[in-house]
């Protein structure tokens, strides 16, 4: 059995096809010197029931694919969950997913194993990435007992670090958009906020390499740095 999926039996019922799946995951591959332009890395968004990464429910996952330095379309991923007894709150207003979508929406454990097929070994990026990687881990280990271990970059992080003269450390995904001038079909769309991401990871990517940091491996060292640097308080 993959080291990964250890926790299976403990966690998760799964027919015999789910259980040949999840084996069948690839391990997470490490960071190394691979060259940004030849990297492979999956961008993905998560719409959620509410923001309590205990309670609330992953509802859909929308990701694409950032490779041979250009976004691949034709590597795309849009599933929602079906989620039995969900009740209608006011993150409805936010995500806009509709009670009758969740309820036709696919099974947790296919849905999971669809999409982590659909990532392999790949690395993630994501913005605020530290809800969408808890969020997802708890999904994972919930229903298929699968313990996620694959790289997350922040592009929250990665833009204050890569552009320090937009004096935007602090800022959110819509203050990204209206500085570099992007355009988003619509906002709070699984799908759509990953392409918008994605968007902004290829900018990140493009001043990385300016920056000689030409790889992930390089990438993470500096924003290592970078957050133990002694911070301005004002007062």
């Amino acid at each position: 059995m993959n080291a990964l999926t250890w926790l299976t039996s403990r966690t998760a019922q799964l027919s015999s096809a789910q259980q040949q799946r999840l084996e069948q995951l690839p391990v997470a591959a490490s960071l190394d010197t691979t060259a940004l332009n030849q990297q492979r890395m999956v961008v993905v968004d998560l719409e959620t029931s509410g923001l309590d990464v205990k309670r609330d429910e992953l509802l859909s996952i929308g990701a694409v694919v950032i490779e041979n330095g250009a976004i691949d379309l034709a590597q795309q991923f849009e599933c929602t969950l079906l989620r039995e007894n969900h009740k209608v709150s006011a993150s409805v207003l936010i995500h806009g997913l509709a009670p009758s979508a969740i309820a036709a929406g696919t099974e947790p454990a296919d849905a999971l194993l669809d999409f982590m097929e659909f990532l392999g070994s790949s690395p993630l990026l994501a913005f605020h990435a530290r809800f969408d990687q808890r969020m997802l881990s708890r999904a994972l280990k919930q229903s298929l007992g699968y313990r996620l271990q694959h790289s997350f970059f922040d592009v929250a992080d990665l833009a204050p670090l890569l552009c320090p003269d937009a004096s935007l450390e602090r800022a959110g995904l819509d203050d990204w958009i209206r500085h570099f001038g992007l355009q988003v079909q619509q906002r709070h769309n699984a799908s759509a906020d990953a392409l918008v991401t994605a968007e902004l990871g290829l900018i990140m990517l493009s001043k990385a390499r300016q920056q000689q940091l030409d790889s992930l491996l390089a990438l993470q060292q500096r924003l290592n740095q970078w957050s133990r640097r002694p911070r301005k308080h004002s007062f």
